[in-house]
């Protein structure tokens, strides 16, 4: 039979049985009279009768199909701890913790209250949280109950969760913005089960939580130019020696050691002609370079293990890439050298009648550039400076007035070429530049290389532009000479002599000065006498 267009077999087959019946009991009626018995064993439905047995079974089946199932409730879940941990300390909101009330509003005049139970747990939290976001109050209370008797508060902003790609909000602590949590539902056993298992949560945080590293903005532009003596330019000094051709065609170089011992050299040969300077730290760098021919047959290997013990003082090796292009690597050797006490800047302010400066300029085979002369007169600018009295202490204790650099600009020597020739400054462009500046009258910034802290001390402190005039500067300051241990490069210092500072400047022994020249590679000028250096 059917009803409409669904067919129901077993309970069609019931209820036309019912409807017969029925039926029957209405004839039977009319048939009796109203107080007549009806039969013990009336088609009536009995809780005995198969066709009620059928309706009870059915029933009994559905009731048994849905069981009764345990309440949800509001669940906090830790989102990201805090700074400090205090997710852990009873204060603060813990997973597991159950919702008893939230407070939305930042005043107490203005706040909504939620209680427990939540229509619709989670999903009607959030459109309430959603509807305050959208309004901006933003500003919410969490009370929360832990166990049977514990309760904890969290005041919170809603925000939108930046944890999942969901668009939830959550709530981020007010007082440790690192602190967010979020909404869950679970079962009233399941919250227990979680605040149980605190401690042991706790150790597995330990063993998850892992350091974190990023990058933070620095104000490069404005520490440079405040925390340097010189802005823009920075205190460490070296030279870099590329290791020496072996042949003509530059296909072989020398091994490693050799570039060591090269330097070496050039710092104890630097000290001994009266350069103040003192060894800091010396490392290989590696510069790569395009080979062919025999300096790539004799340099490229296969590259297996075994032959890594034979690049160990190898100073060109090199290797094949995935274009088959032949790449060597040149093992250099840089060299970190400092004043023995620092450097020292001197103004020199010039004037409309000066003709000239009243020094001489010069530079060491090491490239080094120097003062070797200054003239003994009082109205030159080099004796308004205090040049002229600091030439004097300098060779008083036989050292030399190094010049670091000429208006900020670094003038010492930084590459050796494979041939050895030294790439340094020219000491003709230099004067060229002085001159320049006594006609514009623009005044002379120079940095020098001390070789005593006292004469730092004494002129009362090393100011970026302060003169050293011949009033602060001591005619009898504690100078040190400089010693050379036997088998190191560092320098001790070692009570000076006595000498009595003289009227008429000296002039280091040309010996010991290359006037103008670094080697045909570097420079191509004329010899040149003391005289045109002077400025």
């Amino acid at each position: 039979m059917e009803y409409g267009s669904y067919t129901f077999p077993k309970l069609k087959i019931t209820f036309t049985l019912l409807t017969a019946i029925v039926s029957s009991r209405s004839n039977l009626f009319n048939h009796h009279c109203l107080n007549h018995t009806l039969p013990q064993n009336s088609l009536l439905p009995s809780p005995k009768h198969p066709f009620s047995s059928m309706i009870m079974d059915r029933s009994s089946q559905s009731s048994s199909d849905s069981p009764t199932r345990e309440p949800k409730v509001l669940s906090i879940e830790c989102l990201k701890g805090s700074s400090k941990g205090d997710e852990w300390t009873g204060d603060m909101l813990q997973t597991g913790d159950i919702v008893e009330e939230l407070r939305l509003g930042s005043t107490a005049n203005s706040q909504i209250r939620y209680q427990w139970p939540f229509k619709g747990g989670k999903s009607g939290v959030q459109k309430i949280l959603q509807d305050a976001f959208k309004k901006k109050e933003t500003s919410i209370a969490v009370r929360v109950r832990r166990g049977s008797e514990e309760l904890a508060e969290l005041q919170a902003c809603i925000v939108p969760n930046e944890f999942t790609a969901k668009k939830n909000l959550v709530l981020r602590s007010i007082s440790d913005p690192n602190y967010v949590v979020g909404f869950v539902d679970r079962t009233e056993a399941e919250c227990f089960e979680l605040q149980a298992s605190r401690n042991t949560r706790m150790v597995n945080a330990l063993t998850r939580t892992k350091l974190q590293d990023g990058y933070v903005s620095y104000s490069w532009e404005r520490r440079m130019q405040e925390m340097l003596p010189v802005p823009n330019s920075s205190n460490f000094l070296s030279i870099l020696f590329l290791p020496k051709a072996s042949d003509r065609v530059a296909s072989r170089y020398n091994d490693l050691e050799d570039t060591l011992a090269r330097a070496n050299a050039w710092l104890n040969a630097g000290q001994a002609s009266g350069v103040p300077i003192v060894f800091m730290n010396i490392q290989t760098e590696s510069l790569l370079t395009k080979i062919s021919g025999e300096t790539a047959s004799s340099t490229v290997n296969a590259g297996s293990l075994s032959d890594l013990s034979n690049l160990a003082n190898a100073s060109l090796y090199g290797f094949e890439d995935y274009h088959g292009i032949d790449i060597g690597v040149v093992r250099a050797v840089r060299l970190w050298y400092a004043p023995v006490a620092g450097e020292f800047s001197i103004e020199i302010k010039l004037k409309e009648e000066d003709a000239k400066l009243g020094f001489a300029i010069s530079r060491t085979e090491e490239g080094f550039i120097f003062i070797s002369s200054v003239i003994n007169q009082e109205n030159v600018p080099a004796a308004r400076s205090g040049l002229s009295n600091l030439y004097k202490l300098a060779t008083d204790t036989c050292r030399m007035l190094v010049v670091s650099r000429v208006s900020n600009q670094k003038v010492l020597p930084w590459m050796v070429s494979s041939t050895g020739a030294i790439r340094c400054y020219d000491t003709v462009s230099l004067s060229q530049k002085l001159s320049l500046h006594r006609h514009t009258r623009v005044p002379i910034l120079l940095h020098v290389f001390l070789w005593d802290r006292n004469l730092v001390s004494s002129s009362g402190g090393s100011s970026r532009f302060r003169a050293l005039s011949s009033s602060v500067l001591p005619s009898h300051a504690s100078e040190v000479q400089l010693a050379r241990l036997p088998d190191e490069t560092h320098v001790l210092p070692l009570p000076p002599p006595p000498s009595e500072p003289s009227d008429i400047t000296s002039e280091i022994s040309h010996s010991r000065l290359e006037r103008d020249t670094a080697g045909e590679l570097s420079f191509r000028f004329h010899d040149f006498a003391l005289s045109s250096n002077w400025v």
